[in-house]
């Protein structure tokens, strides 16, 4: 089955200059922009616990999710996406369909954000559906974005509403990777992290790899339409799904107040950033109501091994 699905890839995949030996050999060969350092990161998706396929999630949006939460890490490291790798382990039973649908769904935004698929690896067995992509970017000397970076008097950016994403929008990820660039080209961001877990979890993960805390601003906090939605479904305020459903792939970033200021003013793209809270020198999120009454928040979202 492999050999014919990487004669099948070989007519579907372009050259790329990137590539001095492409897909197909025993491993690929990449020509590192010049200048530039290397970013690397792998993420891999379960059948069963990170999608259900065939229950609303096809193999296409599986291809195309996977692709996007490893480039949405890029995208946090304020790094130019650069080639991928995608090893998967396919159910025996459809193997070689699964692998093409796979395939035809990340293409597109691999073709839209210049990502060059290097290789990978197939195999087939009794169990569930596995994908795991390998991407890699690149970044000038010293310029990487890092979660270390964020400085009392800094004011909090996210790039976009929050929850509800598990009513569709988790399997159709759009990956901030030409916004991220934008934003490093013009402004000074001191420290960065994508919403994959939580807004509060991964808000306090930041915090506490600079060593600060910070004030959330409750009501400035953008709320998406679908966690409104999930709200009118479970009853839940529809700030409890912002602050903690996750999979909403925007960025939180940690900058200088007149940055972050002129990044609200003029956002690059689709964006629709809000200031949500300031960077403290504390420890913890702060949370400031409407009424400007002030309490702890507890962080919570999905954490990785509790199922």
């Amino acid at each position: 089955m492999e050999t014919t699905f990487i004669d099948w890839l070989r007519g579907r995949v372009a050259a790329d200059p990137r590539l001095e030996v492409a897909l197909g050999d025993d491993a690929a060969v990449l020509r590192p922009p010049a200048g530039r350092r290397t970013v690397v990161t792998v993420d891999m998706l379960t059948e069963g616990v990170d999608f259900l396929l065939g229950a609303g999630a096809s193999p296409r949006a599986v291809g195309h999710k996977a692709l996007a939460v490893n480039l949405s890490d890029l995208a946090a490291m304020g790094a130019r996406p650069e080639a991928a790798v995608i090893a998967v382990a396919l159910p025996r039973a459809e193997a070689a369909a699964i692998a093409r649908e796979l395939f035809e769904g990340l293409a597109p935004l691999a073709a839209r954000l210049g990502v060059a698929i290097a290789g990978g690896d197939t195999n087939t067995w009794d169990g569930p559906l596995v994908v795991s992509v390998t991407a890699l970017g690149s970044v000038p000397p010293g310029a990487a974005w890092r979660r270390d970076g964020a400085r009392p008097g800094d004011l909090l950016v996210v790039t976009g509403p929050c929850g509800g994403s598990l009513l569709g929008r988790h399997l159709d990820v759009a990956p901030r990777c030409q916004e991220a660039l934008e934003i490093a080209d013009r402004l000074a961001v001191h420290a960065a992290i994508d919403v994959s877990d939580g807004l509060s979890l991964d808000l306090d993960r930041l915090l506490r790899a600079s060593g600060v805390g910070a004030t959330l601003h409750l009501a400035d906090v953008p709320i998406h339409d679908d966690a409104r939605r999930a709200a009118a479904e479970d009853g839940r305020p529809p700030l409890d799904h912002a602050l903690g459903d996750g999979e909403d792939f925007e960025l939180v970033l940690a900058l200088p107040a007149a940055d972050a200021r002129a990044l609200v003013a003029a956002p690059p793209g689709a964006l629709r950033p809000a200031i949500i809270g300031a960077v403290t020198a504390g420890v913890g999120i702060e949370a400031v109501a409407a009424d400007g009454s002030r309490r702890p928040l507890e962080p919570r979202g999905w954490i990785h091994g509790d199922g």
